[in-house]
């Protein structure tokens, strides 16, 4: 049986309540399947390999992990700390000491917060995309959060996706939902990590409402092992005067696809995507963003930065649309790229849709090698030549952390940076 069959199979109502969601979802994945190279959204990018191996589907909670195999994962700061387990939310693991924020797995969510589920649920993400349609019929739990009007959390949360492999190849599928209150300001860092030697393939769907005048800061730390793959899909509901900033680092892990769109609904609203993938092997990291700009007066701002060697891939599809209604609107878009190796690759698309008069946007992309000018003025300082192309490439990719408030998270981000790239230097927080 395919792994398509073995969902379709074992598909069943989840909940009375969301039941039009969830059939609605099936009918879609039924009819499409999952993603081919055929879509234009995955031409870069094929799941035929990965779909070839025999994942079993997780139906129930592990309790055999224990704190020791999770802390190694935590920046290592005072934080609201959060632990999924092969997609479940593990209360023992977790530690959330405030009655100001409510965070919970996602079952629980649907049973005691019914009526706020139902509001955001399924309602910011795009269920006609196949893979958000399949975590939609065959999540188990998840991670639900709600920040209430005017709460300034005091520290971020951090939420840690632990994949264990006990049953084998498996397929790991984590609901998230993200409700931000208005005058809010909260901080999420969240994290997927392979504790095994099974291939472990994760789809990832979060929902995040960013309330009237709110602050939200969500940090995706990506330095999985060789046999992990990843699909995250995260979308952002943005309400007026609010500012939201989404942060993608891609380090580590066989093939990462990373959906993320966001949807400004409401004016004066600011989005912000940053993003860093470094990458050498046989990695292969996609990056698919869409910002919708459906209001007046709203502004996004867009910087990845990828640096390629070895025989890794790098796709960047940025889509900014800005519709008829959406005057005065401002919208920069920027994809930069080093490749170290001929082998390397890295197919990018920005573009733009404007359809509205009053408009300051600009987008760009650009790919090149690192300095020889630069690399000689340093060599001629005595500085080695592999600590040189290290300062050259930071320098480079450093612009892209701008963003980053949360200074052990900065640190631990340098230290990946530096060991990615094979020296030992403190690059500065």
């Amino acid at each position: 049986m395919s792994l398509e069959e073995k969902i379709i199979s074992t598909f069943k109502q989840k909940n009375s309540k969301l039941a039009e969601v969830f059939n609605q979802a099936f009918e879609l994945f039924e009819q499409k399947g999952f993603p081919t190279k055929k879509n234009e959204d995955w031409k870069y990018t094929s799941l035929k390999k990965l779909l070839k191996t025999d994942y079993s589907l997780v139906t129930e909670i592990n309790n055999n992990i224990e704190a020791k195999d999770v802390e190694p994962f935590f920046i290592g700061a005072d934080t609201y700390k959060v632990v999924l387990v092969d997609g479940f939310y593990n209360a023992d693991l977790s530690h959330v000491d405030t009655d100001k924020i409510t965070i919970s797995s996602m079952q629980d969510a649907i049973e005691n917060n019914a009526e706020l589920v139902e509001k955001h649920f399924a309602k910011v993400a795009d269920n006609n995309q196949e893979m958000v349609a399949l975590n939609t019929i065959s999540f188990n739990d998840g991670v639900f959060v709600n920040i209430p009007n005017n709460v300034i959390l005091d520290k971020p949360i951090e939420v840690i996706n632990i994949a264990t492999g006990v049953l084998g190849d498996t397929l790991i599928q984590p609901r998230n939902l993200i409700v931000v209150g208005k005058n809010a300001d909260a901080k999420l860092i969240e994290r997927h990590q392979n504790i095994s030697e099974n291939t472990i393939l994760t789809n990832s769907v979060t929902e995040i409402s960013v309330g009237e005048n709110a602050y939200y800061y969500h940090y995706k730390i990506q330095n999985d092992t060789e046999v992990s793959n990843l699909v995250d899909n995260t979308f952002v509901d943005q309400n007026r005067y609010s500012n939201a900033y989404v942060d993608t680092f891609a380090f580590g892990g066989n093939v990462t696809r990373n959906n993320l769109s966001f949807l400004l609904n409401g004016e004066n609203a600011v989005a912000n995507l940053d993003g860093i993938s470094l990458l050498n092997k046989n990695q292969h990291v996609d990056n698919f963003t869409f910002v919708d700009h459906r209001v007046p007066n709203c502004d996004s701002n867009e910087l990845y930065k990828g640096i390629y060697d070895d025989k890794s891939k790098g796709v960047f599809t940025g889509k900014v649309m800005i519709r008829k209604d959406a005057q005065n609107t401002k919208g920069d878009q920027q994809n930069n790229n080093i490749l170290l190796s001929e082998n390397a690759q890295i197919n990018a698309k920005p573009q733009m849709e404007i359809y509205a008069d009053d408009v300051k946007a600009a987008h760009g992309c650009t790919i090149g090698q690192l300095d020889d000018d630069a690399l000689f003025f340093m060599r001629q300082r005595c500085i080695p030549l592999k600590e040189a192309k290290a300062m050259l490439m930071y320098a480079f990719a450093s612009e892209a952390l701008k963003n980053v408030k949360v200074e052990e998270l900065k640190t631990q981000i340098n230290k990946q940076i530096a060991q990615k790239l094979g020296v030992n230097i403190e690059f500065g927080v």
